[in-house]
């Protein structure tokens, strides 16, 4: 089984850091077009269930194509499972292309190819078709990768990450992790601490993130 990267530990507090907002979002986003969906349903509108059947077989097919090329990844394929994430990005339907394209970038990752897997977080972090929620995502993920690469451009880093500190900001406890990081690399232990102290204390912080800051908290000392 291949070990966890920072990425697969941010996946899975996603749940926890976006529940709600995310819930919300998607609503306002695409509540319309399910109460559209219930009433057309409801006055038996000519067709519907028609469109609805081939609809829901295509999702299916789209979510099969994808769950094989996960289950190669977790088969230890990488380069088919590239491939397969490559060809959904390319031709998928619905949502399936842009979560291809992060799954793609989190392989790269996960094969040690910090540079590429930057490359493409970056490359999704500047496409302005995805939410912005999504957008900041990459960026998160894309620092994540940087931090690793010694010729990155750390002011840059913390110049994308700083918008996401902002208290509406779904991400800003990820993004104040990454920047005390980046603080500890620059030789900046005052802010470093200043930056995990916050986030350890702030009790809407996830558990996994309060419980990095303490750990750096004392490795930084007094």
């Amino acid at each position: 089984m291949a070990e966890k990267t920072e990425d697969d530990l941010l996946f899975q507090e996603i749940d926890e850091e976006l529940r709600q907002d995310q819930f919300h979002k998607l609503w306002r986003k695409y509540g319309k077009f399910a109460m559209a969906g219930t009433v057309a349903a409801i006055l038996g509108v000519a067709g519907f269930q028609g469109w609805r059947a081939y609809d829901i077989s295509s999702r299916n097919a789209e979510g099969e194509r994808f769950a094989a090329a996960q289950d190669l990844v977790q088969k230890n394929q990488w380069q088919p499972a590239e491939k397969a994430f490559a060809d959904i990005a390319a031709n998928g339907k619905a949502a399936y292309p842009f979560l291809a394209r992060f799954q793609k970038a989190r392989l790269l990752a996960r094969q040690g190819k910090n540079a590429a897997a930057g490359q493409a977080y970056k490359a999704l972090a500047d496409d302005g078709s995805l939410d912005p929620v999504y957008r900041d995502l990459a960026v998160i993920l894309g620092s994540l990768q940087e931090l690793n690469n010694k010729s990155a451009d750390f002011q840059g880093m913390e110049n994308r990450l700083k918008p996401l500190l902002a208290e509406t900001n779904p991400w800003r406890f990820s993004a104040g992790e990454i920047t005390g990081l980046l603080a500890m690399r620059s030789g900046d232990k005052d802010r470093a601490r200043k930056t995990f102290k916050g986030l350890n204390q702030d009790r809407k912080s996830p558990q996994g993130v309060r419980a990095r800051a303490q750990e750096m908290l004392s490795i930084i000392g007094k």
